[in-house]
């Protein structure tokens, strides 16, 4: 069984988050999420996220046919995660680097194209700038 691995904050679901998702799942047979925990977002992100609490994003992904499992982390990287799942793959979005992804010296790491004009960021943004 091929298990592929990704992370992130997915706060406020957008199409890049599908497609991402989407893509970590054909690779193999078992899509793994690491999910920040609500601590860790307002740690890395700031005081006013996450806009939608640690339940809610996981009752959203857990909803998605690609997902099988979700889990919480509170550190600031997901190495400990990782080193604990042994993934085959780990898949990014097109922001990062591969030198820079923390688990690229455990297993093979792929980057998924960023999708222009998506992000938890500006959608957050645009939304506030409509007021």
């Amino acid at each position: 069984m091929k298990v592929i691995f990704t992370n992130g904050c997915f706060d406020v679901i957008h199409r890049g988050h599908i497609e991402l998702l989407k893509y970590a799942k054909s690779l193999g047979d078992r899509l793994v999420v690491g999910l920040n925990s609500d601590n860790s977002i307002k740690k890395n992100k700031g005081p006013e996220r996450p806009i939608n609490n640690q339940a809610d994003r996981i009752a959203v992904l857990e909803s998605l046919v690609f997902v099988d499992d979700i889990i919480i982390f509170e550190e600031d990287t997901p190495i400990n995660l990782i080193k604990q799942i042994n993934p085959d793959i780990i898949v990014k979005g097109g922001d990062y680097e591969k030198e820079n992804i923390v688990g690229s010296d455990i297993c093979e790491v792929r980057i998924f194209g960023y999708i222009d004009g998506y992000s938890t960021t500006k959608t957050i943004k645009d939304t506030l700038d409509r007021r």
